[in-house]
C-alpha cells in the first residue's frame, strides 16, 4: 500500500480558535472538515510543506520556527496509507483567506467535534483539545 505522508496545521487565533477548511466540491472527501495543510513534495520537509501550502491556499506566511509538532495521524484509506504530523501556529502574517474554494471556519476546540472530518483527522481531537 502506498504511503502518503501529508503534512497539516493547527492555526490558532488570538482567542484560542483552531481554523478549519471545508474541502470543495470536487475534492475527495468534499464537504468535509480538516486541518490545513497538503501533501509533502519530494525532497521537501513537512515544516516546508506547510509553510508552501499556507500561501498557496490561505495567502498566508509563517516560518518554520512558528510550527509547533504537536502529534500525527496515521491511517489506512482504501488505496493508500497516510501518514500525517499535525503542527501547531499561532504567529504568521496575513489574514487566511480561501484560495481554493474551500470554506474556512474559526471553531472553539470544545466545538471540533461538531464538524464532520476525515477519518485520519478524527483522532488529532483530544489530542488539541487538551493541549489548548
Amino acid at each position: 500500500m502506498k504511503l502518503l505522508l501529508v503534512s497539516a496545521v493547527a492555526l490558532i487565533d488570538q482567542d484560542g480558535r483552531v481554523l478549519l477548511a471545508q474541502r470543495p466540491p470536487g475534492k475527495s472527501m468534499a464537504g468535509l472538515w480538516e486541518f490545513p495543510g497538503g501533501k509533502v513534495e519530494e525532497n521537501e520537509t513537512p515544516e516546508a510543506a506547510l509553510i508552501r501550502e499556507l500561501q498557496e491556499e490561505l495567502g498566508i506566511e509563517t516560518h518554520s520556527s512558528c510550527l509547533a509538532p504537536l502529534t500525527f495521524a496515521s491511517h489506512a484509506y482504501e488505496k493508500f496509507h497516510l501518514l500525517m504530523p499535525l503542527f501547531a501556529c499561532r504567529r504568521w502574517q496575513g489574514i487566511p483567506t480561501p484560495r481554493e474554494g474551500q470554506t474556512l471556519a474559526w471553531v472553539a476546540p470544545q466545538r471540533l467535534r461538531d464538524y464532520p472530518m476525515p477519518p485520519a483527522d478524527i483522532p488529532l481531537i483530544p489530542i488539541l483539545r487538551d493541549w489548548l
